[in-house]
Formats: C-alpha cells, structure tokens, sequence
C-alpha cells in the first residue's frame, strides 16, 4: 500500500482535533483497530472529516478492504439505498445509533462500526480496488469510480513535483474527503506535511478564522464559489501571515478575481496554483502558477508531471493519459468483480492548446446548446458575464433551445446589463434570454455549484 507506506513514513506528522486541541502522532493512529489485513470486504465511511474518521480510513487502508468514501451528510434514505445496493460488510457512520441488519462493534475507545449480522461474502472484490468515490450528487444511485491504491499513489507523487508542501506546514483538513479534490489534498499533505487539523468549520464561518489564527494554517484549498465569496467578504486586502499558498479546482476563475488574486499574492508573497481534475483520474490532472492567472483566457496550464493530453481531431474533446486513470466505475456490488484501466481518460471537456503550450477548456460537451441552430457554449456565456459583472456570480442554464437562463444572486445586479451583454458580446436578442434572481445557488457535496439542480427545476418550470 504505497499510499499508506508514504503515510507512516512521514514520522513527524500529527493529527489535531481543531475543537479540542487534543493532538495524535500518524502511528498512533494507525494499527489501532485489530483488523484482519488480508481480508477483502466493502466499507461504507460516511466522512465527516474528524479525527476518528481518519483512524478508521487509515486502519482499513492498511487491510485488503475497499473503501467508499461517501459524505455522512447524506440523506438517511440514499444512504439506505446505497446500502441495499452494495451490501457492505462494515459501515462507519457516527450520525446513526443504529443500521438495519447491523450490530455496532466497539474496534477502540473512539471508534464504533457497524458490522453486517450473517455477513456472507456475495462477489469476489478485485484486489485493485482501494477506494470508490462517487461522482454524483445526493439523489439516485451513483456511479462509484473505482480507484486503486497506485492511481492515488502515482497522482499524489505528480501533485509533489509542484506543490511547495513543507514538513513545517499546518493544513486545515476542511475539503471534504469524499470529493476528489479533498482526498488528494489529504493524501499530499499526509505524505509531506507537519500538522493535520481536522476541522468541521466552514470556510466561511469565522470560527474557521479563530482556528486559523490558533493553528496558523498554511494553505487554503477551494471551488470557485468559495473564492468569489472569500473575494466578496475582503480577503484580498490584508495579509494572513501563516498562509503560503493556495489551491483551487472546480471550474473557471473569472478575470476580475484572477487578477485580485494575482496582487493579493504578489503583494503579500503567496503563491496560487489553479488545478483542472477529475474524478476519474484520482485527482489533480493540470496545474496553473500564480504568474498564469494573468493569461487572457484562462488556461489550465500544463499536465501534471508523468501526464499528457490529446484533443480529439474530430469533437475537441480533451484527452488525459496518465498511470493514476481509474479502472472504471461501479452502480452495483457486482461491479466491483472488474477493473478496467482505459489508455485515455475522455474528459467529457472540450479544449485546445495554444502555443505557448498550455491548454484551454472551451467548454462540456453536455453544456452546449442550440439557440434557433446556432451553436452555443454556456460556460463561454457565463465567463463573459462574470467578466463584464465584475467577479458576480451568475449560472447559465438551457431553456430548451429557446432561451438562454441566467439566474444571479446579488440583488444589487441590474439584469439589464445581463441582457445588453449578452445582445452586445454574442448578437443575440434579449427576447431569448431570461433573467432570474436567487437567494442563494444549491451547491454539491463537494462545495460546486449544483448545476444539474438548477437545470431541472428550470425544466419545471418551463
């Protein structure tokens, strides 16, 4: 388990309670619960980010075990029918007293699992499955990629070639570890770092600021969404003085806040990498350095050392080839019997390199439309607005070929200047667009903006 390996090896790394202070070594951690290592069985660990989730992850990781790493928020019904699906042999959800068909099972003093009644092993699990994590949000049965321990292994080693993580460094464990982007920061950091502290706050509560100050984190990670608000509520104006760098994946940055985050960072000497990743391939597959937030367009910069890409000559689509693609995906127990590794990860992201050799997404497949036969990229609208809003956060949705939907959330916007964009920027008559006010965007488990949300509730209303 080379994850795990490079894990151990780090003999200087402590893990903090943020609430508590109460501070625990790696190896303390670790061995801990008394497992059968060459076992192999599916665990469900519904995450919550705290010390006795990572106890539990690192002590199966160290076992024959899969792990599906899935956010303890979830609704108790999806939960229940993720189980019915997948049958696992133990669940680790500390939000539940009990589980139907369960016994809880005392493994130490701070961790309880619950451990199937009857337990009879149905499908043999392939030996490279390590972890599955789901690509989806919180309704439905979702699709599981299946990951082995040398994906994560061989993207972790990628992500050091350029990331300036010190053994001095305290990083807040606050993306969740059941989206990609959190897993990866965990493992980065587990492998390098100096201090771990897991926390519950939100990056936007001021008790995550408390804890900042307590603990002097050294870096912050996040979606777009949290940069713009982090932007909105003045960030950028005054220096954090344990803070080194940060890191940000999960769409597009428009220019206004690139270029503030470029002066935050020249000013107060910090570094910003921009990171395009997926899923599919463990994690980060492209980084962008603070020098490039100044490109024109915005770029994803260049792969991640050991990757490469392609743009397919017939659809634009971007190919990624790197040895940390996963080996495929699972929507029943019975899925897990296979792992599949492709040669190219399909994206589903069109794109281009430019000549100074880095490349460009120009938009999803799934968010083109057709507005009267003219074809039309939705992302590319909604860069344009954000650009011309001054960093305002707005949403592009299809209204069934007919219209453009653009909803935004400050009411201070006047959704004329919307309309006159749009009709300025793209020839299009502000007949076929609507603008909508809303309170706020639904964000995913992993802190994105629900697209596929909003792009339903539009087509019931339509």
């Amino acid at each position: 388990m080379k994850i795990l390996e490079n894990v151990i090896a780090n003999k200087t790394l402590l893990f903090t309670d943020a609430s508590s202070g109460a501070t625990t070594p790696v190896g303390t951690l670790y061995r801990s619960l008394g497992l059968n290592p060459v076992e192999k069985g599916l665990i469900f660990l519904y995450n919550d980010n705290q010390l006795s989730s990572v106890e539990v992850l690192l002590n199966f990781y160290g076992t024959a075990h899969a792990i599906a790493v899935l956010g303890q928020k979830l609704h108790p019904e999806f939960k229940e029918r993720l189980e019915a699906e997948y049958r696992p042999k133990y669940i680790f959800d500390p939000s539940r007293d009990e589980v139907q068909g369960y016994e809880l099972k005392e493994f130490s003093e701070t961790v309880k699992i619950f451990a199937k009644k009857d337990y009879k092993s149905e499908v043999v699990i392939h030996p490279e499955i390590k972890i599955l994590l789901s690509t989806s949000g919180t309704t439905g049965i979702p699709k599981l990629v299946k990951l082995s321990d040398e994906n994560l292994y061989q993207n972790a080693i990628s992500i050091l070639q350029y990331m300036p993580i010190l053994e001095t460094d305290v990083v807040p464990f606050n993306v969740p570890i059941n989206f990609v982007y959190g897993f990866s920061i965990f493992t980065t950091n587990c492998m390098r770092a100096g201090r771990i502290v897991c926390t519950d706050k939100d990056i936007m509560q001021k008790a995550f600021w408390d804890e900042m100050e307590e603990y002097g984190y050294s870096t912050l990670g996040g979606v777009p969404y949290l940069y713009e608000n982090l932007n909105r509520i003045g960030f950028f104006r005054k220096d954090s003085t344990s803070l080194r760098y940060m890191t940000h994946t999960g769409g597009v940055i428009n220019a206004e806040l690139r270029k503030t985050i470029f002066s935050y960072c020249h000013e107060f000497d910090k570094q910003f990498f921009a990171q395009y990743g997926q899923t599919e391939a463990g994690g980060r597959m492209a980084y962008l350095t603070t020098d490039g937030l100044l490109e024109e367009e915005t770029s994803i910069g260049t792969p991640v050392y050991g990757g490469s890409f392609q743009i397919d000559p017939e659809t634009d689509e971007l190919l990624f080839l790197h040895s940390s693609i996963s080996g495929g995906y699972a929507n029943k127990l019975e899925d897990l019997s296979t792992y599949e590794q492709p040669k190219f990860l399909h994206t589903g992201d069109t794109g281009r390199r430019g000549q100074n050799g880095l490349y460009y997404i120009t938009g999803r497949i799934k968010r083109i439309m057709k507005l009267f036969g003219i074809r039309l990229n939705l992302d590319e609208v909604e860069f344009i607005l954000k650009n011309e809003l001054e960093g305002n956060t707005v949403v592009c949705l299809n209204g069934n070929d007919k219209k453009i939907i653009v909803l935004y959330d400050n009411k201070e916007i006047d959704p004329q200047i919307i309309t006159e964009t749009i009709k300025n920027k793209l020839r299009i008559n502000p007949q076929y667009v609507r603008t909508e006010h809303i309170e706020s965007f639904p964000l995913s488990q992993n802190g994105k903006i629900n697209y596929p949300l909003l792009q339903n509730l539009q087509h019931e209303k339509i």
